[in-house]
């Protein structure tokens, strides 16, 4: 089921009543019509009741104002799931290696959209909430190759809503998610056909899978997606290798060794290509098989140890 994330940042923006009363209309409409389409939730950081929908004037001030208004608020209330957003997070602490910012200002339901996967709505009464996407700086603590830990900086464009036209672009999405909501390593795994066509696995993966730490679920599902897009791209005959949509790189020559593994053939092959994933030092291990227009995949977990 796809996840609504609310934009707090949205809310309490100064704006005469009637603006306010119709921007609460088009942020209501927006919902039901995502979880019409997906059966998606609303998770906020905290209750909806709780904002300003604009300066100075409460939820329950609005709720109060006209009967029309008390019936949108039950028809809200009966979408909104969870609350803070870390209590849909896979596991306590997931997050804690990432910090998202708008603007200078640190962004906790946008960020959660983008942590999740999942789309981010705000109360449409600014003008950056008008668009169907919205970019945020990311900070991430990540670990090198060699150990080292260190902060790294991008920025990341986030699925959003705060009116109906802008479901159009998400719709196929939010369908789809809603057919393959991936939530444990096991679901990976057993829909890895289906999710991934141009990626195989080594049996040896199963496992790793199947006992895959919740903190690394959504991480790891998002780099095969990346993966798995890259390889679709690719054209053997062209390229060397595809385009690569997350961070790959190969290993040194002192540590090729430890990438050995048993390949389908029955034979030892070196997969020391290899993409990242946090929190931690994530590694997914592979190799390219031109022939086929895939790559297979001999390792997702923990950095390979020379001792394993």
């Amino acid at each position: 089921m796809p996840l609504l994330f609310l934009n707090e940042k949205s809310w309490g923006t100064a704006c005469d009543p009637a603006r306010a009363e119709r921007a609460m209309a088009d942020f209501v409409a927006v919902v039901r019509a995502a979880a019409a389409e997906g059966g998606a939730t609303l998770v906020s950081e905290v209750d909806v009741k709780a904002l300003e929908i604009a300066e100075g004037y409460p939820v329950n001030k609005w709720i109060g104002a006209s009967p029309r208004n008390r019936a949108l608020w039950q028809r809200l209330r009966a979408l909104q799931g969870r609350s803070p957003v870390r209590s849909v997070f896979p596991a306590e602490g997931a997050a804690d290696h990432l910090e998202y910012r708008h603007d200078g200002e640190v962004v906790l339901g946008l960020g959660a959209a983008h942590f999740m996967d999942g789309i981010a709505v705000s109360l449409p009464v600014a003008r950056p909430w008008q668009t169907d996407q919205v970019t945020l700086e990311r900070s991430e603590l990540v670990e090198d190759d060699d150990g080292t830990l260190e902060m790294r900086h991008d920025t990341v464009d986030v699925r959003h809503l705060s009116a109906e036209p802008h479901l159009d672009g998400h719709l196929e999405w939010i369908r789809k998610a809603r057919r393959e909501a991936v939530t444990t390593g096991s679901r990976i795994w057993d829909s890895r056909a289906d999710l991934y066509p141009h990626l195989t696995f080594l049996p040896r993966v199963e496992d790793q899978l199947r006992s895959l730490s919740p903190h690394w679920v959504v991480p790891v599902r998002r780099a095969l997606e990346r993966l798995e897009e890259a390889v679709a791209a690719w054209d053997p005959a062209t390229m060397a290798e595809p385009e690569w949509r997350t961070k790959v790189t190969p290993e040194g020559e002192t540590r090729k060794r430890v990438c050995g593994f048993t390949d389908l053939d029955g034979k030892t092959h070196t997969f020391d290509l290899h993409a990242r994933f946090t929190p931690g030092a994530g590694r997914i291990h592979f190799r390219l098989v031109p022939e086929e227009r895939r790559i297979r995949l001999a390792h997702i977990g923990s950095k390979i140890r020379p001792e394993v």
